[in-house]
């Protein structure tokens, strides 16, 4: 199964359903599977007049929109290589995916052009850039839908035979040292894991996905936008956060997968909401949950009934408490590499506190276990990766006996059911899911000639038990040390060495040390003797 056909599939047994929902203006506005098709060809035909072969690489460096998901099949139905890219990475993070990938084309967001002459100048390989909402774009880009319009119709949509093994996605993801590495996911990948979902959970062809999470991220792009396209559903986006409860009560989703930060905020408020209202107060007293529950779901478009956490842990305390408003939030778990979905909580029987069992066709395995039974995560199975693009030792690592190690801690039950203790690795996993790397933070930090050394850690703050927060430790230059205005010149040159990051892996708290950092034999910094200050 290839992407292709799972699209075209959905298109014959639902031609005239709804496919996308978005907002245009004030209005929602509509798209069928038909007409998701019918630009999909469109963007077929364009990229096809570019003289691309099957395996280049085509970038999008977009927010979510009806486009993202026209120009992510368009690209993928040709056999060529989807490098999806987060629109708010900064820009040498945007040159370095360009440049690592090699990528031909990019289809870019109008807000970034002013990023475009940087990238060009890193990215060699990159000789066409398409410009999304833009009349009149620069001389050396092109309009989106002129550019469409214009294509000749040579039949290159219909030429094309993508196989299951090409590669649908380059998705870059921290690793643990370095820069990021570029995940090699395959049409198979992504089809064997939309699969093994819908056999966990029944989709039906009136249900309605909810689309928060961007879909640069592995979550978002298998099971909220392949999963409803290959079951008949609907997919409506946000226009932004800020709007997301009224585009919620707008839209009446039946499902919706985000990160738990989501899920948390979505609980704060229907307390605030339950508190504020006396009749609600009431009802709380005297025990009437059915009510309770009646008037939560109304508040939420009155038809959810799939409610998935993903992309970083959950407490389980927040699960039970959905669970207790009659709104059953599923946990899994997975990663960028196993495309992404390893587990997940049946709808039936969830367990809190757990990440569910394993999804049909995948296979789960616990090295080096110690007396408690904790050991590291290993997975095999049709949706793991091909390897990291260009880097065959980063993908040697990650194998063990033909296994994928996930670098993740934790415990296998005689059930069957999977529970996370920790992190064999050092990533910082925050509350929206998002990975950061240490060592890249520590690298944009010892820039600064005012740093000597420098250590990122994750950290929560009192009372919080899921998610962290990214902290610094830096050791200043000797010279430094005595200067009365030190700790001042110390913080403005952080600032200004962080700017070139991403705001998501800026520090929330630094400390500046006058000690050196202990370090092994080899000069490496011994990490685990190190927390942030309280």
């Amino acid at each position: 199964m290839t992407l292709r056909a799972l699209l075209e599939q959905a298109v014959q047994a639902y031609a005239e359903r709804v496919a996308l929902r978005f907002k245009t203006g004030d209005a929602w506005q509509t798209r069928t599977y038909a007409g998701l098709l019918a630009r999909v060809r469109r963007v077929a035909e364009f990229l096809g007049s570019l003289g691309l072969q099957p395996g280049d690489r085509v970038a999008l460096l977009l927010p979510n929109s009806p486009e993202w998901a026209e120009i992510y099949f368009g690209i993928t139905s040709l056999g060529l290589t989807a490098v999806p890219i987060d629109a708010k990475l900064r820009e040498q993070e945007i040159a370095f995916i360009l440049r690592d990938s090699g990528a031909r084309a990019l289809f870019c967001a109008p807000a970034l052009a002013p990023l475009l002459p940087g990238l060009r100048a890193q990215a060699p390989a990159l000789s066409t850039v398409v410009l999304l909402g833009a009349e009149t774009p620069p001389p050396d880009c092109l309009a989106y839908e002129q550019a469409l319009a214009s294509a000749p119709t040579t039949g290159a949509y219909d030429r094309a035979r993508p196989q299951t093994d090409d590669l649908a996605a380059l998705l870059y993801t921290s690793g643990t040292t370095g820069d990021a590495k570029g995940t090699m996911l395959t049409h198979g990948n992504f089809a064997s894991n939309v699969k093994a979902v819908q056999a966990v959970i029944v989709i039906y062809p009136e249900d309605n996905f909810l689309l928060v999470l961007p879909l640069h991220h592995a979550l978002a792009l298998t099971a909220n936008l392949l999963l409803p396209l290959a079951s008949g559903s609907a997919i409506s986006f946000i226009e932004n956060i800020k709007t997301f409860g009224d585009d919620l009560r707008a839209t009446q989703p039946s499902a919706l997968i985000g990160v738990p930060l989501l899920f948390e905020k979505m609980y704060r408020r229907m307390q605030a909401n339950l508190q504020a209202n006396p009749v609600g107060r009431l009802l709380v007293r005297l025990g009437l949950l059915g009510l309770v529950r009646r008037r939560v779901r109304a508040r939420f478009g009155g038809k959810l009934r799939i409610l998935i956490t993903g992309g970083a842990p959950c407490d389980a305390e927040l699960l039970r408490a959905f669970a207790r408003l009659g709104l059953p939030l599923l946990e899994g778990y997975g990663l960028t590499e196993t495309a992404p979905v390893l587990t997940l909580n049946p709808l039936e029987q969830p367990q809190p506190g757990s990440v569910g069992q394993a999804v049909p066709g995948v296979e789960l395995r616990m090295f080096d276990v110690n007396g408690e039974g904790i050991g590291e995560i290993a997975a095999r199975g049709p949706n793991i990766m091909r390897g990291y693009y260009g880097q065959p030792a980063a993908t040697a690592a990650a194998f063990r006996d033909g296994w994928f190690l996930t670098g993740d801690l934790g415990r296998l039950g005689a059930d069957g059911y999977l529970t996370i203790t920790g992190r064999k690795k050092c990533l910082i996993v925050n509350r929206e899911g998002k990975n950061i790397n240490p060592e890249e933070v520590e690298n944009q930090v010892l820039k600064s000639p005012l740093i000597k050394e420098a250590l990122a850690l994750g950290y929560r703050e009192h009372g919080e038990r899921v998610g962290e927060h990214i902290g610094l430790i830096v050791v200043p230059c000797d010279e430094l040390l005595a200067a009365p205005d030190a700790e001042q010149r110390i913080r403005a040159d952080l600032k200004r060495c962080l700017h070139a990051i991403a705001d998501y892996k800026h520090p929330r708290h630094i400390v500046i040390r006058a000690e050196e950092f202990e370090k092994t034999s080899t000069g490496k910094i011994k990490r685990f003797r190190y927390t942030m200050p309280g």
